[in-house]
């Protein structure tokens, strides 16, 4: 061979074994990098190449997917009662993909390793590619008398089993429907940035990514605190609270919302009855910052709770001065919790101290409904012992006899309650935040756990309370949960 063949054969050569280094590289080490690529896609087509897996929900799907036969997308996700649900699935499209779509995508779409024998199983035999299915923990009837209880209303409920930290209603008010925006056409992009600009912010789930002020509902915190510190060892026990009780380090009055309310030196019980800020602003300050904040970290503030769906942190600050720890103790100043942060609360009373894990999804399954997971109940916490238990349980159930949550009485169950009237705005000028947390219980064990907050729920500011417009919602919540 002469001299220039030589030297374009090793040219060659080199350009060949280039070419297999750059192919192997690609294949093997950027495969990945480039799969996940923003600007990729592939994936994109390919996920709506076939019919997602279904969202299930009391054993019926309330998603499905519509054949549009489109040159690069063959399917759209579409969903059943979208708007009663959407909290619960999120969404998928082209612009974005959120809640269960997103983060049970592998199963839903069909990519998830665990489904590979059945998908090559259906290679095999020419069978399409199918998705899986995830199965929720949603109570159908409750998430419909949530729905329906907020209206109109802009709020958020969520209901838990208190047992088992199963998540049976999750719903955000003003909703949307993904159905409007799951497409490929022009009026999916005008339907998204419609709602992208809607100032009731339809998108943002208020049940898991909203904090709001938790007012008097916070007080269950506080009381809880109160037994588990020692300061008081029973709910008749008296405390030595002045009316009217100044904010230490202030001339700064704390106000009663009433002026029938009897506060002064009030018992724990009584004081819980007609939701006295004075007795559990004054308890706060005598506990002291680092026991309130240390016992509301045992219910979950100042961490987040993934059910799989990552919630907001619910706050409790960490340098309050004394007259701020009053406040803070009562639900205001800086303290800020989610909708599920305050069913969480009700849940660990009702569930005697424990306080179980939320979860959202129950098992995910194959598309011939093989079972690929299942969920494994597990305890998120201990804020208190059963004896402390017992003791708010007995104090939530007055407040529903005799107290403030009367509009929550449900014939033939134990029902306790807090309402809570949570102020908001600079010099507290905005409308007042409503809320109920409360528990329900059978004869024969069953219970579920309720927190529902309405925003902004009446233009006449001496009209919302706690007790008038989020309870009602509760209870109807309660009883769709347990067949009453």
């Amino acid at each position: 061979m002469n001299k220039p063949i030589r030297r374009v054969s090793i040219f060659c050569l080199v350009l060949i074994l280039a070419l297999m280094v750059r192919t192997n590289w690609v294949q093997g080490v950027q495969a990945e990098s480039w799969a996940t690529n923003k600007n990729n896609k592939r994936q994109e087509f390919d996920r709506y190449a076939h019919p997602r897996g279904n969202i299930i929900v009391g054993g019926q799907p309330v998603t499905s997917s519509e054949f549009v036969n489109g040159l690069r997308y063959k399917y759209k996700r579409t969903w059943i009662d979208g708007p009663m649900y959407a909290p619960v699935t999120g969404y998928t499209s082209a612009f974005q993909s959120t809640g269960l779509e997103n983060l049970e995508d592998g199963i839903l779409s069909g990519t998830d390793d665990r489904l590979f024998f059945r998908n090559t199983l259906d290679m095999l035999t020419g069978e399409p590619k199918k998705g899986g299915d995830v199965v929720t923990t949603i109570n159908a009837k409750a998430q419909k008398a949530a729905f329906d209880g907020l209206g109109n209303k802009k709020g958020a409920v969520v209901a838990l089993d208190p047992r088992t930290g199963a998540i049976l209603a999750l719903v955000s008010t003003p909703s949307y429907d993904p159905s409007t925006f799951s497409g490929f056409e022009k009026s999916d992009g005008e339907a998204w940035n419609n709602l992208n600009a809607d100032t009731n912010k339809p998108l943002l789930n208020r049940a898991l990514r909203e904090t709001y002020p938790p007012g008097s509902t916070f007080k269950l915190v506080t009381a809880t605190a109160a037994f588990e510190n020692g300061m008081f060892q029973n709910i008749d026990d008296t405390t030595q609270t002045p009316e009217p009780y100044t904010l230490p380090g202030t001339k700064t009055d704390l106000k009663n919302e009433s002026p029938n309310e009897r506060c002064e030196n009030a018992t724990l019980k009584s004081a819980m009855d007609q939701s006295c800020n004075t007795v559990y602003g004054k308890i706060g300050v005598d506990l002291g910052r680092d026991k309130m904040r240390a016992q509301a970290e045992k219910f979950g503030f100042n961490s987040t709770v993934d059910t799989p769906v990552r919630s907001e942190k619910s706050l409790y600050p960490n340098a309050s001065t004394p007259d701020g720890t009053a406040m803070d103790a009562i639900g205001q100043h800086d303290t800020r919790a989610t909708p599920l942060q305050m069913a969480m609360v009700s849940a660990a009373i009702a569930n005697n101290g424990s306080l179980m894990q939320p979860y959202l999804v129950d098992q995910e399954r194959s598309a011939s409904l093989t079972t690929i997971s299942k969920h494994t109940e597990k305890q998120f916490s201990q804020p208190m012992s059963p004896a402390t238990a017992q003791k708010l349980q007995e104090m939530m159930v007055s407040v529903v006899e005799n107290g403030t949550g009367k509009n929550a009485r449900i014939s033939g169950l134990q029902v306790g309650g807090k309402t809570g009237t949570a102020q908001h705005g600079e010099d507290n000028a905005g409308l007042p935040f409503a809320w109920f947390t409360s528990f329900a219980k059978t004869t024969d064990g069953q219970s579920v756990a309720v927190a529902v907050v309405v925003e902004d729920g009446s233009n006449n500011r001496d009209g919302i309370s706690g007790g008038r417009l989020a309870a009602p919602i509760a209870k109807a919540v309660m009883q769709a949960a347990l067949g009453k």
